[in-house]
């Protein structure tokens, strides 16, 4: 009777790699749960890249769309698409498989790969912050200061230090801090020291959400001053300046909801790296990886409730208008239906 039950237990025992003795154990969904979770994570994944590519190919076809901000926009909306493109669909098979099948150096690459999109994802974050302070609080300076060129420099020192930053983790000791001895082989488990991840933490994360919540507190009282006095004058001059500012604060709020949005689905994620990994359960780690991940579809869909221009640039790629002569001319600011070329 003991070998039979020894035998039935074996038999429910799912191995990721069942010719090797070290593997780790797989956890065998339903068939129907595995084919739901499937469709629904591809089509996050799906909705993201191309949500995000109409951002890009946006900012990228029409000429008016070509500022400091909307390049800033447009390098963001790059970081979530490769988010959606590759972070996505393997971490999916990961979470549904419960296995690790693309070997150690690919671990790592994941590993890179979603350590240089954090940063250049809150790094692309302060440089928005920054963008719209000197919009709000030096209108004047700002076309001097803040050029697209300057903009587009900006932006490659990003991905450079980003990549440079993600790039020093393998040469660390403390990247690869536990032996992989120590795992079964099917697993992807990157263990930091506690000195890395305070100092990971503290680089990545908590000085650039400062100075981003700083900059923009900074940005929201001067629109409120700057509100009040051009409220008390009158004049034409005076309503054209208002509508310059107004313009001006509404695109400092809708990018500092997107701040925020980002805040709150990364910091639960950062609080939790400061605990050992073994102290947090694994669906919670779970659900707190793929919440920073559906934050890369969220962005879009924020550009689309606050942004007029993102409206009428989708009409105009998904009726394949772009493809008109001239179309990177037309003017989406005024007319939605407009086909006209921009005036010179």
């Amino acid at each position: 009777m003991d070998l039979v039950t020894t035998h039935t237990d074996n038999e429910s025992i799912h191995y990721c790699f069942p010719n090797n003795n070290l593997s780790c154990t797989r956890n065998v969904k339903p068939g129907a749960e595995y084919i739901f979770v499937y469709i629904f994570i591809s089509t996050i994944s799906v909705f993201t890249v191309f949500l995000n590519l109409l951002v890009i190919i946006s900012i990228a076809h029409f000429k008016q769309l070509h500022t400091p901000t909307n390049v800033l926009i447009f390098s963001l909306a790059v970081a979530d698409l490769i988010v959606g493109l590759i972070l996505m669909p393997v971490q999916a098979i990961r979470l549904i498989e419960t296995c690790w099948y693309f070997g150690d150096t690919f671990c790592g690459l994941f590993m890179l790969i979603m350590g240089v999109l954090l940063t250049a994802s809150i790094s692309n974050l302060v440089l928005i912050a920054i963008d719209r302070y000197m919009a709000v609080c030096h209108p004047l300076l700002y076309p001097q200061k803040i050029t697209t060129t300057k903009t587009l420099i900006s932006i490659c020192l990003c991905w450079f230090w980003s990549s440079s930053y993600s790039v020093a983790y393998p040469v660390s000791n403390a990247y690869f801090n536990a032996s992989h001895t120590t795992l079964c082989y099917g697993q992807c488990i990157v263990m930091f020291s506690p000195a890395w991840r305070f100092t990971d933490l503290t680089i990545s994360f908590l000085y650039p959400c400062t100075v981003i919540i700083t900059v923009y507190l900074r940005i929201f009282y001067v629109a409120q001053q700057q509100m009040k006095v051009i409220n008390a004058m009158k004049g034409e001059k005076c309503v054209m300046v208002s509508v310059r500012r107004k313009s001006e604060n509404k695109a400092a709020l809708t990018l500092g909801i997107i701040v925020t949005v980002y805040l709150f689905c990364w910091i639960p994620y950062y609080i939790c790296t400061l605990t050992e990994t073994t102290a947090i359960p694994s669906n919670s780690m779970t659900f707190l990886t793929w919440t920073f991940y559906i934050n890369s579809s969220v962005n879009p869909l924020i550009y689309a409730l606050f942004y007029r221009w993102f409206k009428v640039s989708i009409k105009h790629i998904l009726t394949l208008r772009i493809f008109q002569p001239a179309s990177s001319l037309v003017d989406i600011f005024t007319d939605y239906n407009s086909h006209a070329p921009l005036k010179k």
